[in-house]
């Protein structure tokens, strides 16, 4: 079997190994090496990528008892060469890895609540818990995991025997046979885990939750940890001096500044409301009464004032119809008749004018994509008996 240097030292990113086995494997070939350091994908936690000597490692699984590097080159059985794994992302994930097992050690202690689901991602991670966190306690969570990383404390991994085994209460999602090997965090966490992780609670860093939602009867949380974190929050901080700036206010009142433009803009929203619903009134007015049908173009008019439109022309006419948009990025249109049941012929004219809604007998609306000439020829052709 390989060695799994991975178990044995978390932070070694270079090794040499002896090629054992090399088969085709889809487009590339299957390595197997007599050590590796690795990691193969488990415990949710994503293979390592890198080099084994000229070739890319892309994906490392474990199968039947045996660690297959997934490779792009053919390599000779027996050859020595050197694997070099991808460090930063080994070190981004121990971190949020690490941190996954702070966040829900504190959980379990605090609350009570078991960790039922966890998924590692390369942008964070989503834990899920068996019962609901309101706001304060996810603060209180939060406030806890970060205290821990600070106090610096000793991360162990080791297989302990059966009869060790069978005194400790660890945490595990499923039930395990054989040996077991186990992640300790003392007086925070135990967890059965087969993933490398950090030595010291400061190696991860800050720990972020970023969101917070229902899930199950429980909850699910998003986060972020160590230079994920970090990485993280230099966007945020980006998108804050963007908006600060657009707004022309400091950082720290962006939210003022949000809510000042959102109000600005509710006025304005009602006065081009009470403009467009004014301006059809107008419109409506100039519109000669007719037992035939009205066709108008209004670009300046929303689907409420369409509406106030066709209300205002359909007791004057056979059919009224109200258009807003242009040729080039489409229409919206309202249809109205007290006379015509347009319900029954709305398929027919929406194909013609390569539409789509519908509505009650009385009234349609919906979206046109042919040009303005068309839809009148559409309109004018529709039977007022």
């Amino acid at each position: 079997m390989t060695e799994k240097l991975y178990e044995l030292d978390s932070h070694l990113f270079r090794f040499c190994a002896r090629v054992l086995g090399c088969e085709p494997a889809g487009e590339g070939f299957a390595v197997e090496l007599d050590r590796t350091a690795f990691f193969p994908e488990g415990g949710g936690q994503a293979a390592d990528t890198g080099l084994l000597g000229a070739a890319q490692v892309r994906d490392v699984q474990e199968q039947d008892g045996r660690i297959l590097h997934y490779v792009n080159l053919k390599l000779e059985p027996g050859t020595e060469l050197e694997g070099v794994i991808d460090a930063e992302q080994r070190l981004r994930r121990m971190q949020n890895h690490s941190g996954e097992h702070i966040l829900s050690g504190v959980t379990h202690r605090l609350y009570g609540y078991d960790n039922v689901g966890f998924h590692m991602g390369d942008e964070g991670m989503t834990i899920d818990f068996s019962g609901e966190l309101d706001e304060e306690q996810l603060a209180r969570i939060e406030t806890r995991a970060n205290e821990i990383v600070r106090e610096d404390l000793p991360i162990r991994a080791w297989v302990p025997t059966a009869e060790e085994l069978a005194l400790l209460n660890y945490r595990s999602k499923k039930e395990l046979s054989g040996a077991v090997r186990l992640v300790e965090i003392k007086g925070v966490d135990l967890c059965a885990c087969c993933a490398p992780h950090v030595l010291r609670t400061g190696e991860v860093g800050m720990i972020k939750v970023l969101a917070a939602e229902r899930h199950r009867g429980g909850m699910r949380l998003t986060v972020i940890c160590g230079m994920d974190a970090l990485e993280d929050y230099r966007r945020r901080m980006e998108s804050a001096s963007a908006v600060s700036r657009a707004l022309s206010v400091p950082r720290e009142k962006i939210a003022e500044g949000v809510e000042r433009v959102l109000n600005e803009q509710a006025r304005q929203k009602l006065r081009a409301d009470a403009l467009e619903t004014a301006l059809a009134q107008r419109t409506a007015e100039r519109v000669a009464e007719t037992a035939g049908s009205v066709c108008l173009f209004e670009p300046l008019l929303g689907e409420n004032a369409l509406r106030e439109l066709v209300n205002a022309l359909t007791p004057n006419c056979g059919l009224a119809a109200a258009f807003s948009g242009s040729d080039e990025e489409g229409y919206r249109y309202v249809i109205g008749s007290r006379t015509l049941d347009l319900r029954a012929i709305s398929r027919e004219l929406n194909a013609r004018i390569s539409g789509r809604g519908g509505g009650r007998p009385e009234m349609i609306q919906g979206s046109a994509a042919a040009s303005e000439a068309e839809i009148r020829r559409a309109i004018a052709e529709i039977k007022q008996d």
